[in-house]
């Protein structure tokens, strides 16, 4: 996924969805956005999930810019999916930024 990832244009919010044994189900576009932007509603993220009985999500996303620090957004947004998971049974394990050379987890 880095690689096509780490060339957009504009920021992609994609999760992948996995099953009980955090095998991959599909991985699914929920928002594109903007150069330094992309609006994510917990809905988008959560209703993939729920639809194919994923069990657990890796939430990513790149940042055009080419650098992978999170932003002060990034680190709230993770840790809001990781509250609305807990609360419907849903695992958020990882939130990968993509940059251009390099990719940067954000700690829940």
């Amino acid at each position: 996924m880095s690689p096509h990832m780490k060339f957009l244009k504009q920021e992609e919010f994609r999760i992948l969805l996995l099953n009980s044994h955090q095998e991959l189900i599909r991985i699914q576009t929920v928002a594109i956005g903007v150069l330094d932007a992309a609006i994510v509603e917990p809905a988008s993220v959560f209703r993939p999930a729920i639809a194919i009985g994923a069990k657990s999500i890796v939430v990513v996303h790149n940042h055009p810019s080419g650098d992978p620090t999170p932003s002060e957004q990034d680190i709230i947004m993770t840790q809001q999916l990781c509250m609305c998971g807990k609360l419907m049974g849903i695992e958020i394990l990882d939130h990968v930024i993509i940059g251009l050379r390099e990719m940067n987890l954000i700690p829940e």
